[in-house]
């Protein structure tokens, strides 16, 4: 028994010996994330960087410049947080652009139901950022975090089509102020 003791001991001490740092055990979902990223197809429209550098995959930042829709031209930068436990937990992602969309609210908030009670661990990253591509060239009324502009686009698409070219060019949508993003 003593032996054992001994012989992890020396090998600790060697270990950290060599004037290498320890390496650091990667989770589940570093890994996965890593094999997500390695895989990635992104459309040309969306651009991915990692502000925290290459040792912190699990947060990231995306960006979103729609070539079509009531969107086209815009930029838009969505934040993910990826837990540990990804793939059995959903990426948490915020939009940092303040937009007019009846899907995102203006906290940054985005209703994209695989991001909530459709998220499945087969999905990946590659499907959550086209989710948010799709979300720009096809806005839904129907399942609304901002409720004032699915209205809108329910009742007047052209009046919505107005309100978001205001929002995208740094203008007002009734008492909101915009920050341009084209």
């Amino acid at each position: 028994m003593i032996r054992l003791f001994k012989v992890k001991e020396q090998q600790k001490e060697s270990a950290g010996s060599d004037g290498k740092p320890p390496v650091k055990k990667q989770s589940a979902g570093e890994l996965r994330l890593h094999k997500d990223i390695s895989e990635l197809n992104l459309p040309k429209t969306c651009k991915m960087s990692f502000p925290n550098g290459k040792d912190d995959l699990m947060n990231f930042e995306v960006t979103v410049k729609p070539d079509e829709g009531y969107y086209k031209s815009g930029k838009f930068m969505f934040t993910f947080q990826i837990s540990s436990i990804y793939p059995h937990e959903a990426p948490k992602v915020k939009c940092k652009t303040k937009v007019y969309h009846p899907n995102i609210d203006l906290e940054g908030n985005v209703c994209l139901n695989i991001l909530r009670e459709d998220w499945k661990p087969v999905l990946n990253i590659n499907t959550v950022i086209y989710g948010l591509y799709h979300l720009f060239t096809e806005p839904n009324h129907e399942d609304p975090l901002n409720g004032d502009a699915a209205a809108v686009l329910r009742d007047n698409p052209k009046l919505f089509e107005s309100n978001v070219k205001k929002a995208m060019m740094g203008g007002y949508v009734g008492d909101t102020h915009f920050t341009r993003c084209v």
